[in-house]
């Protein structure tokens, strides 16, 4: 939606408000302007007159209480990903609040998503004064809010302040703050500022950007890639919106494709020819396409472990990114086009015309990934102690709803995730790509349900990200699931009393054996919590329950919590597993790890059925 599709005057003037608003009326009336209609936030003193704003415009703009202001951020952040508009909005009192909703801000900064985060100050009049909750808020933002931070100190400055914030975190696409004192906040507006030396007119239009590279550079990388016999295409969130151009430059280079987390929703993971996830967590088929690839397109991905691209000198690589900063940062390309992946790939497609594509090597990459994900389903089909929490994810794949809504926390359930959930045109995806912050999981799944409350949403969560942000924000579900069309609001929690992802760390970058003190979780009943709230909660501790408990959550009138107790000994087995990880996790078990019975159990039949196929591959 554009600014100007958001309502409201024309561009050059605010217009529209009663000779009564308040600076907080106009900051809410210029901000709907560039579509901001919704506010992640918990409310505080610091904030009183922008609360009051809002309980004003009623039906213009919504606020959505969470239960921390970190969650906040994060779904303020994830608002954008499952588009439920240009920006998101984050709205936090004064001193503590400003602090917590740090951590949700640096997921939006770093997975590259616009958000405008308003912030509660001391009054003016009490600034310098060791005031209670003063915080020196410029200073403490300056990181975070780099591209655009300020305090409004006088009501003539919201609507420059406003404009300039929002236009610099859409044409940036980063994370942009405004400091508000509490008494300016209260202030009579001033929606047009003179006509005089010192004062802007500001326009809330957005800025156009550059969408497709020149036509020469274009034809450089027509010339790199044709030459190819061996295409690796490697994508990411930067491609979401061009799955079709996706699709038609690799059928037309015979290219496997390869996916970071955040580019998920970005292609049919049903193909043959896409092998999956990239990465410590991704796919062997992956890192075999890398391995051997003679040419590579990078179309939106930043995927920072080099040492899962080709060896430097191994293929000639072009790359495709909207921000030219991010070009050639992992892999020496030779090519670099800025531009929007939709409309540069159909340019790349003209320049590439017609020709064969070559077939040995698609095959062998779709021989490759139909071996390996017939063996990752046995591994997930082996019986564990007492539930494999890898079968909770192929059985979910198997029943998912065409229109779902996936949000994923960090930890094994990412793992997890992307070696077996095969997302589908039509679907929604996303997590904390590269913060990699454990509890976001929760936020992401309630941020896309006020994006779509007509669709149904799955949150995977690990139970340390249940009992960090997942248990309290429960409560928010169960505070708003009643509004939304479609109830249909499904946690798995991986109850595994451990905090699993990094004790694997811990055995096999370290050589230490798990370290209880530190890794070891209290045993919850997340499906009695949930039914105390009032949603549906269910129990999953054999393997008997596990074929039909996605149909009966995604069938419930409720949001629904599936407490699954599983075994915390499953491993996590990298596409690469290098000699040395093989020798510090050994060492691990030699030191006296807690659960190297488990491991043992575990880890012979998942290994053998991992690595039994790579011969048969040949």
């Amino acid at each position: 939606m554009s600014a100007n599709q958001a309502g409201g005057p024309t561009p050059d003037g605010q217009g529209g408000l009663p000779k009564s608003a308040t600076v907080a009326d106009h900051i809410v009336a210029r901000l709907s302007r560039w579509g901001v209609h919704r506010y992640f936030g918990y409310p505080g003193d610091g904030i009183n007159g922008m609360t009051s704003a809002l309980q004003r415009a009623a039906g213009r703009a919504e606020f959505v209480q969470v239960r921390h202001e970190e969650t906040a951020g994060f779904a303020a952040s994830a608002h954008v990903k499952y588009g439920g508009g240009p920006l998101g909005c984050a709205l936090v009192t004064s001193g503590p609040g400003a602090v917590h909703l740090l951590n949700g801000l640096y997921d939006a900064k770093l997975d590259h998503q616009p958000v405008v985060a308003l912030v509660g100050n001391t009054a003016l009049t009490a600034e310098g004064g060791s005031y209670y909750q003063e915080i020196d808020l410029l200073a403490l933002y300056k990181d975070v809010a780099s591209a655009f931070l300020a305090q409004l100190d006088d009501p003539s400055q919201v609507r420059h302040l406003v404009d300039r914030a929002c236009r610099t975190a859409l044409a940036r696409r980063t994370v942009t703050a405004l400091v508000l004192p509490l008494d300016v906040q209260d202030r009579p507006a001033v929606p047009d500022p003179p006509h005089a030396h010192g004062y802007y007119h500001t326009s809330a239009v957005p800025s156009s950007a550059t969408t497709v590279p020149p036509e020469a550079d274009v034809r450089r990388a027509a010339e790199v890639l044709r030459g190819g016999e061996r295409v690796a295409m490697l994508v990411g969130q930067g491609a979401l919106g061009a799955e079709a151009e996706v699709r038609r430059v690799a059928d037309r280079l015979g290219a496997g494709v390869a996916v970071a987390l955040l580019g998920f929703a970005a292609v049919d993971h049903r193909e043959p020819w896409v092998t999956g996830a990239i990465g410590l967590l991704g796919t062997r088929p992956s890192w075999q396409l890398m391995r051997d690839c003679d040419r590579l397109l990078i179309v939106g991905s930043n995927m920072p472990y080099s040492e899962f691209y080709p060896p430097e000198g191994q293929a000639r690589a072009v790359q495709v990114d909207v921000d030219g900063t991010r070009m050639g940062l992992r892999y020496p390309t030779e090519v670099n086009l800025t531009g929007d992946a939709g409309p540069t790939l159909r340019a790349l497609l003209r320049e590439l015309g017609p020709g064969p594509a070559p077939t040995a090597w698609r095959q062998k990459i779709a021989d490759a990934t139909s071996t390996w994900r017939r063996a990752q389903r046995e591994i997930a089909g082996q019986s564990a102690d007492p539930v494999n929490p890898q079968s909770l994810f192929t059985a979910l794949d198997d029943q998912l709803p065409g229109d779902v809504m996936l949000s994923v926390d960090c930890g094994t359930s990412t793992a997890w995730y992307a070696r077996h959930v095969r997302v589908r045109p039509g679907m929604l995806a996303s997590l904390s790509g590269t913060l990699l912050s454990m509890g976001g999981g929760m936020p992401y799944g309630i941020a896309a349900k006020f994006a779509h409350p007509d669709r149904p949403l799955v949150a995977l969560l690990g139970d340390g990200a249940m009992q960090m942000n997942g248990v309290n924000e429960l409560i928010t579900v169960a505070k708003y699931w009643r509004s939304w069309s479609d109830p249909r609001f499904v946690v798995l929690v991986l109850n595994n009393r451990d905090l699993a992802f990094v004790s694997w760390e811990q055995r096999s970058t370290e050589g230490t054996p798990m370290f209880p003190a530190s890794q070891d979780l209290p045993d919850v009943d997340y499906h009695r919590w949930a039914e105390v709230l009032g949603l549906r909660g269910v129990l999953v501790d054999s393997p008997d329950q596990v074929p039909d408990v996605w149909q009966r959550a995604l069938t419930a009138d409720r949001p629904t919590v599936i407490n699954a107790v599983v075994d915390p000994a499953e491993l996590m087995l990298p596409p690469h597993f290098t000699a040395e990880q093989a020798r510090k996790t050994a060492a691990a078990m030699l030191r006296g790890d807690a659960d190297r019975a488990g491991i043992i159990r575990r880890g012979v039949p998942s290994t053998v059925a991992t690595w039994r196929p790579r011969r048969r591959d040949g």
